[in-house]
Order: structure tokens, then C-alpha cells, then sequence
């Protein structure tokens, strides 16, 4: 919880409600009484005092007089040569804050009050205010009550009761006030100046300047209503008199010696901003990337992931709520405007929104889905230009109410924010990588962006801004050219199946009528396994393939030609590649990165992914897909024919007669020979 010196942009001369009456020692008589025929006017300049200290040009040590102090705050802090571009056609200059609304309302009249108190004179400065209900809320808010006046100079004014206090009973009782509960003080102080005839401000200029003239002379309360959206804490009410006694500080040493009618001011805001981050991962725990758990930010997801077709993917985005101080710091707008690339589907209907009070999303606070019965968020779904989709997530009316104002967070009488003010916002959802011609293959990858829309205090302002960051879904492919040794094969006669090694599991695709495989899941089953066959060219594609290692076996080919001894080994590996450049698109003025918020926002940066391949353990220059680069592993598989065997059939029977008659013939000659043998004995 901030301390109040952070949220209070305390007032330039705070109150300088003026207990003494000038003395011997003003410079000169016309100069030390008040000319009651004159008017009053405040001038007020807004400045980034977070940012001016950051970057060494400020010390808030500096102390204001009312007095316009041009070389020592002006030409430091509204510096023509740094120029902010504001994102909507507006620039600022230095450190000024553009579209800063106050508004002021005359709540006292100035009184010189005269009396005899145990013989002696006594006399004063009093600031009269009417005794109403009205007022009396104003006294209420600031811990003031009637017992607190300085009852002597109670008088009718105008017919009217009025009640006159000292300066050190009102300047006590606001700073006590907003001590011990800064939000409901401020509250009840912008409503009252708002819903009794206040007066607005034109909004602070290109130069952070704002004012008001011709002013009647008395006490004004002066409220800031509204503010643009970097800011993280409104200036707390404070009081101006009119005319103000002159005080000694950094650009004055005339103290206590005039009054002052035209008053300079130099309120500060704290600004900051909102932070974003989208990642993503592959559903699927089998990868060995991530453990699987669903409440852990840091469990796998990156801001580029790989995934097969039809993979289950988890997506987050991380948001750090702005400051919520008072109502005129309410949110009114609260929009995240995701997309999805074509070659990606929403899931639909399962966004959930969890509410943490620290940055790594530990300490859970609330949990909103889109099945409550109380409606906090809205979702819709509709056509992205580039033929992908868009979802809107956006706060409800009873949400932002929640945001805003529950007492969750912050409790108790000490209360400074309000709501999810600097809480964590955490958003889930599912999609699927399609298993289509949608999915782009290689480095171009597959671009997943969100938006943040916020704007404070009223939705008839032009003064609101964004955030993006992206992440990014990467899958590639296999280009294998099946060829026979003598080019008289066919190929429809020839299998494939491919196993990936990593995740254990065989793929299964779906080929389509453009000629490619598209992976459509997996099995364990060899027998579900899908069987990849060549097309009429001999080539077989195979795209959404995540980097794992497979083996592709080839498990048939055509009659008289060998299949391959080995299984073929191809390894897809994903390393960073070029710089994503979201952080260089600045929507409307307030970078992502800006170094001057690294205090609230960690740096982000992220590299997308460019993929390699070896087949065999052998390198090969990845194919594109269009004009995405590295999307497919080429190689080519040759099958050679087989060794014959002797041949049988009709052609080859004349050996078996032939060799009959020769052992009829050798047979007989035996004979012959053996009985001849025998008549000559």
C-alpha cells in the first residue's frame, strides 16, 4: 500500500491559510493589508514528478511559494526539446501532463475579526463558512466540527448563520483526514466540490497548465476530477486562499511580507502504467517442457511455444492494475482484445479471470468465470481482418464496480487505495493449432496478440490508452521424395509411419485434396497409426509438426524392389532467431518498455524461433512454406530392386526330361556292358 506522501500531490503552498496579520516588517503598507477591491487568480502546472525524479532532473525537495517560479520549474519540467507523443494527434512537452481537469469552488469568505480579550486587543484572520447541511458535509469529511470554530466571531452574513475557523484548524483537519483515510476523503471532497456549483478547469494544455482568473477573494477548495491514464494518484483536495501571504521557498525570500492574488501552483501526479504480458504453451504435459499445473504463471509458458496439429494450447495473459485512488482514478474502461491468428481456433466459453495481490500470482484473491451467475466480464467473438479471429474480453459494469471499490484489498480506517488497486489480473483460455492450409509453417510462425484498452473517469474523453504484446505458436513439416532405382516403381504402393521419439507416440494425419498431410493427433496404437503413401509425384508433406525427434519406418513398398534395412531418424530442433519488434509498436504514446517504468514492470523482450533439421544425424537446409522460412525437413528415400531368383514355370521344364533321358541312356549302357561282360567269361 503506498504512503500517503506518494499519493498526496500536496499543494503548493497547502492551505497557506494565514494565521498572522503582517507585521512592521512587510515591505510596504499598501502591500501588507488586503485590497478587498481587488480579484484573485491560481495558476497550476501538472508535471510527471515520478518520471522528472527518475531520470535526475528533480528534487522534491523543492519547496513552492505561490509565486511563478519560470527558470526553476517551468523551462526544467516543460522542456520544448522533450517532446511526448501522446498517441491521438496531442503532444507534451518535458514533464507536463496533458488532460488533467480540476475544479475549484469559493467554500469561505476572509474576515479580519477584532475583539478585547482581558483588556487586550486581539485580532485575526477568520474564514467565515454558512452553517448549512451542506457545508456541514464538507466540515465532515475534513474532521471539523462546529465546536472547532472560534465561537466569538460567530456572525449573520447575508442572512445567514456563519461560523468563522482558524487556519490551523482547517489545515489540520484535512491533513488529519487524509492521513487516516485518504480514498474516502478524497471521495467525499470531489463530490461535494462537484455537486455544489463547482467550477471546471479547462484541462491542463500541451504545457501541463491550467487557470483560473478574476476570482472573488475568500478560501476555495480545489479538486482534481479528472485525469488521463498513466496517472496512479490523483492530487488530494487541497485549499488555496486568495489573496495568500507570501512564503519564503526556493524561488522566494520575501516571506510573510505581501499578500499574493495571483497564486501559482505546482500539484504533482504519480504516474505509472499498466503491464501486459501474453505467453502460451502446449497443453499437454507429455512434452517434459512444463508439469502440467494450471495455477502456476511460470510452469512452461514462454512467449513462443511448438505445436502439432490439433495440440490443445494454454494461453495467460498477465495484467498489473493501475492505482486506484478515488473515484476520478476509477476505471470505466477495462478491455483486453486478443487475437488469434487464422491457423489458430478459440476454444470458447472457458475464460477464467483470477484476481491476485502479488506480482507472481500467489496470494488469489477472487476467481471470475463466464458461467457466474453475476455477470463481471462479457466475451465475444468475431472475424479478424486477416482472416484470423478476435476475442474481446471485457468489464462489466458490476465488475469494474469491483475493481474499483470492493474492500478486499484494502480495509480499515487507514485505506489509501481502493479495490484491485496494483493487484495482479490473470487471464486463462484454450485454443487449438488447426490441422489445416491455415497453419503457417516455419519462422514466420503463428502471431497470438492482446491488447489492453483502459481509461479512467468518464467515457466522453478522448483521453484513454493501450498496451499490446504478443506471443507466438511455431510448427513445421517433413517434405520426403520417395524415388525407385529404375523410376518404374509406384508409388501407391508404398507406406510410411512415423513415430515421435520425445513425446512417444505415433502420428496421425489426414491428408487432404491440396496433397498434404495434415496432423490431426496421435495414438500409442501402431494399428492407428496413420500410413503415409506418396502422392502421384512421389512426395510426401507432412505439415504441423512440432521440433521432436521421429522415426519414420517405411513399412511397405512396391513388389520387386527392397525395403529400406534402417529406420530414418529426423531431428526438427527450434532455436531463438531476430527480436520480436511488439515492443517498438507504441499504440498511443506509453511504451511497453519505457525504462523510465522498469520500477513497476519487469523488461520485456523476447526472441521468435527459427528451426533446423538433421536427418540421420546429417544437416539439411530447411524448405520454406511461401515465405515463411525454415518450415520443412527435406529428404529423399530411393528404394532399389530386389536380386532374382532362378526362374520356374513352363520355360524352364525342358532341363527334367532331358536329364531323364540321360539317366535312361547311362542306365542302359550299364546294363550292356555289365551282361557282355559276362557271356565272354
Amino acid at each position: 500500500m503506498k504512503k500517503l506522501t506518494r499519493i498526496s500531490a500536496f499543494f503548493c503552498a497547502l492551505l497557506c491559510l494565514f494565521s498572522c496579520m503582517v507585521g512592521a516588517n512587510a515591505a510596504n503598507v499598501a502591500d501588507a493589508t488586503i485590497d478587498i477591491s481587488r480579484t484573485g487568480s491560481f495558476e497550476v502546472y501538472k508535471y510527471d514528478i515520478t518520471n522528472a525524479e527518475k531520470d535526475g532532473v528533480w528534487d522534491s525537495s523543492y519547496v513552492s511559494t505561490g509565486v511563478k517560479d519560470t527558470a526553476g520549474v517551468n523551462d526544467v519540467l516543460g522542456n520544448n526539446n522533450r517532446v511526448s507523443d501522446l498517441g491521438n494527434g496531442e503532444v507534451s512537452y518535458g514533464y507536463s501532463i496533458k488532460g488533467v481537469e480540476f475544479t475549484y469552488l469559493r467554500v469561505a469568505d476572509i474576515r479580519t475579526y477584532t475583539d478585547s480579550e482581558n483588556g487586550q486587543s486581539h485580532v485575526e484572520v477568520l474564514y467565515g463558512i454558512p452553517v448549512n447541511t451542506t457545508t456541514d458535509q464538507m466540515l465532515n469529511a475534513i474532521g471539523v466540527t462546529h465546536e472547532n470554530r472560534y465561537a466569538p466571531a460567530d456572525q449573520t452574513v447575508g442572512g445567514a448563520l456563519t461560523y468563522y475557523y482558524q487556519s490551523d484548524t482547517l489545515i489540520k483537519g484535512l491533513e488529519a483526514a487524509l492521513a487516516s483515510n485518504s480514498t474516502t476523503v478524497k471521495n467525499a471532497l470531489e463530490n461535494y466540490v462537484t455537486s455544489n456549483g463547482g467550477t471546471a478547469m479547462p484541462e491542463t494544455d500541451s504545457y501541463g497548465k491550467t487557470s483560473a482568473s478574476g476570482l472573488p477573494l475568500g478560501l476555495y477548495l480545489v479538486v482534481e476530477t479528472r485525469v488521463p491514464e498513466m496517472v496512479t494518484s490523483t492530487t488530494a483536495p487541497f485549499l488555496v486562499s486568495l489573496p495568500m501571504t507570501s512564503v519564503d521557498g526556493t524561488n522566494a525570500n520575501d516571506g510573510g511580507d505581501r499578500w499574493i492574488y495571483d497564486v501559482t501552483l505546482y500539484p504533482k501526479n504519480l504516474t505509472g502504467i499498466p503491464t501486459l504480458e501474453k505467453t502460451l504453451r502446449e497443453a499437454k504435459d507429455d512434452t517434459g517442457k512444463h508439469n502440467g499445473t494450471l495455477t502456476e504463471i511460470n510452469d512452461g509458458y514462454a512467449h513462443t511455444a511448438t505445436a502439432s496439429g490439433y495440440d490443445t494450447i494454454n494461453y495467460q495473459i498477465i495484467s498489473t492494475l493501475p492505482s486506484i485512488t478515488s473515484d476520478v482514478s476509477f476505471l470505466t474502461k477495462l478491455d483486453f482484445v486478443d487475437r488469434l491468428s487464422k491457423g489458430i481456433s478459440y476454444n470458447r466459453d472457458d475464460v477464467v479471470i483470477e484476481f491476485f495481490t502479488d506480482k507472481d500470482c500467489k496470494n488469489l484473491i477472487s476467481t471470475w468465470r463466464q458461467t457466474d451467475s453475476v455477470a463481471r466480464f462479457a466475451v465475444s467473438y468475431s472475424a479478424g481482418e486477416d482472416g484470423g479471429s478476435v476475442m474481446n474480453i471485457s468489464m462489466t459494469a458490476e465488475g469494474l464496480k469491483e475493481i474499483n471499490s470492493n474492500r478486499f484489498v484494502y480495509t480499515g480506517a487507514s485505506m489509501v487505495n481502493s479495490g484491485y488497486s496494483d493487484c495482479t489480473m490473470r487471464i486463462t483460455y484454450n485454443a487449438t493449432l488447426n490441422s489445416d492450409a491455415t497453419v503457417v509453417n516455419g519462422d514466420d510462425g503463428n502471431t497470438n496478440k492482446v491488447t489492453l484498452i483502459w481509461q479512467r473517469t468518464s467515457d466522453t474523453k478522448p483521453y484513454f490508452d493501450e498496451l499490446d504484446d504478443d506471443c507466438h505458436l511455431f510448427s513445421f513439416g517433413i517434405d520426403l521424395t520417395k524415388e525407385f532405382s529404375d523410376g518404374n516403381g509406384n508409388y501407391k504402393n508404398v507406406e510410411f509411419l512415423m513415430h515421435n521419439d520425445t513425446d512417444g507416440y505415433f502420428v496421425v494425419a489426414q491428408l487432404h485434396d491440396d496433397g498434404f498431410y495434415y496432423v490431426s493427433g496421435h495414438t500409442e496404437s501402431e494399428a492407428e497409426a496413420t500410413h503415409f503413401v506418396p502422392t502421384d509425384d512421389g512426395r510426401i508433406f507432412v505439415r504441423c509438426l512440432e521440433d521432436d525427434e521421429y522415426t519414420i519406418t517405411e513399412v511397405k513398398t512396391d513388389n520387386g524392389y527392397t525395403l529400406l534395412r534402417d529406420d530414418i531418424k529426423v531431428v526438427i530442433s527450434a532455436a531463438e532467431g531476430e527480436l520480436c519488434s511488439i515492443y517498438d509498436e507504441d499504440t498511443l504514446g506509453v511504451v511497453q518498455n519505457d525504462e523510465r517504468y522498469t520500477h513497476i514492470q519487469k523488461h520485456l523482450e523476447h526472441h521468435l524461433l527459427t528451426a533446423s533439421a538433421t536427418v540421420d544425424g546429417n544437416t539439411v537446409d530447411m524448405n520454406p512454406d511461401g515465405n515463411s522460412e525454415h518450415a520443412f525437413a527435406p529428404f529423399k528415400v530411393v528404394n532399389t530392386r530386389g536380386f532374382d531368383l532362378p526362374r520356374t514355370g513352363s520355360a524352364g521344364n525342358w532341363m527334367y526330361p532331358v536329364v531323364g533321358v540321360l539317366v535312361m541312356l547311362v542306365s542302359a549302357a550299364i546294363i550292356f556292358f555289365v551282361v557282355r561282360r559276362k557271356k565272354h567269361i
